[in-house]
């Protein structure tokens, strides 16, 4: 995550930092190495099996917990299972979203093994699935077999495609034709868009009363200060969850301006000016999109995660950035009354408003630290 000068000055609340000369200055601008280098990997494998997986760990997952882990002992097949240690109990108790991170894995793996020629055909749970949290029962096995099927063209997107949670520009209009596009690259679930006005003004209030319960309620915060990255030695050593680094953050670490406790203290500097930082891109959305589904299976749940990687490497190919913001879709009951208006809102005739995200312009961004492939694969 990088920082504008605006919002660095709202996380640094005010304080004054030094400036950096020698070792401090050669230690805060050092970029990310080992936690970016999956992203130039992928693809360069010699077994199709591991080059495809290679673009499938490039997928967005919740938290960016990468929770996928897979068996490969059986030739010309991938077993997925979800990794039990990288779940969101507070946020997501029965582990919904975590479903639909594996199911934006499966699709980004079948794009990538149609370029060489392969298809892959998943067996979902095959021994079954518990609505009420996920087990130790396989995801999906995953067979691939030798196809004339065409490559999918919005793989070309992939290896740019990113969560863009910077602000946007507010004096830039999503194109109506546009949304209609991305919406289309759906295939199994129902894609809803809007960017009238009064619309985007009401989900904006709403997004971002969404996050503030999430930041307020300590539980379900402290689930994501747990798995803060504060600083390139961190972010190297754990290229997962929510990283925090490059100069500003590097900096504010040294002078202890941005620590885990501090941002964990609601008492805290940190804490307030932090949670105006978070929230304030939120009201920049200049579009919304959003997926219903008629049910709410395990299968339902993977079918919208590819449908959600898809509508996001859409947005990409349209140049437009694309943000989860699928706060007030969680069930805990500190979010009930927002689960429930957007359900009356974005689904009138029934079924589970599964995701829901902003669209607009806004800067370019860096790819998102991700565990090497060989890290996910079971001995």
């Amino acid at each position: 995550m990088s920082l504008s000068r605006r919002r660095t000055l709202a996380l640094i609340g005010g304080g004054t930092i030094l400036a950096a000369t020698g070792g401090v200055a050669w230690e805060v601008t050092r970029p990310l190495t080992d936690a970016v280098a999956p992203w130039d990997l992928a693809g360069s494998y010699p077994d199709p099996r591991m080059r495809a997986l290679s673009w499938a760990i490039l997928a967005p997952n919740s938290h960016n917990l990468q929770p996928w882990k897979v068996d490969l002992s059986r030739p010309d097949e991938v077993v997925l299972y979800p990794d039990l240690d990288r779940l969101l109990p507070e946020t997501d108790p029965f582990n919904r979203q975590i479903t639909i991170s594996l199911g934006c894995f499966l699709e980004l793996m079948r794009m990538a093994a149609l370029e060489d020629g392969l298809a892959v055909e998943a067996e979902l749970f095959p021994e079954g699935a518990d609505p009420g949290g996920l087990d130790g029962r396989p995801v999906a096995i995953c067979r691939f077999r030798p196809t004339t099927e065409a490559r999918d063209p919005l793989f070309a997107q992939a290896a740019i495609r990113r969560s863009n949670k910077e602000p946007y520009d507010m004096a830039r209009r999503v194109p109506t034709e546009a949304l209609a596009r991305i919406a289309a690259a759906a295939r199994q679930t129902e894609v809803g868009v809007t960017d009238d006005p009064e619309t985007v003004a009401a989900l904006r209030e709403i997004t971002v009363r969404a996050m503030e319960i999430e930041i307020d309620t300590p539980r379900t915060y402290a689930e994501s200060v747990e798995v803060f990255r504060i600083g390139r030695r961190e972010v190297e050593a754990n290229p997962d969850g929510l990283e925090f680094h490059g100069p500003a953050f590097e900096t504010m670490r040294l002078f202890g301006l941005f620590t885990r406790e501090a941002a964990g203290n609601p008492e805290s500097a940190a804490f307030a000016q932090g949670k105006t930082a978070v929230l304030g891109p939120i009201a920049t959305a200049m579009a919304h999109i959003w997926q219903v589904t008629p049910d709410n299976s395990r299968e339902t749940q993977i079918a919208t995660g590819r449908d959600w990687l898809r509508i996001n490497l859409a947005a990409v190919e349209e140049g437009i950035g694309f943000h989860p913001l699928s706060q007030g879709l969680q069930e805990y009951p500190e979010m009930a009354d927002v689960f429930a208006g957007l359900h009356d809102r974005l689904a009138p005739d029934g079924g589970t408003v599964q995701m829901l995200g902003r669209l607009g312009y806004g800067p370019e961004i860096g790819p998102t630290p991700r565990w090497p492939l060989e890290a996910k694969i079971m001995a």
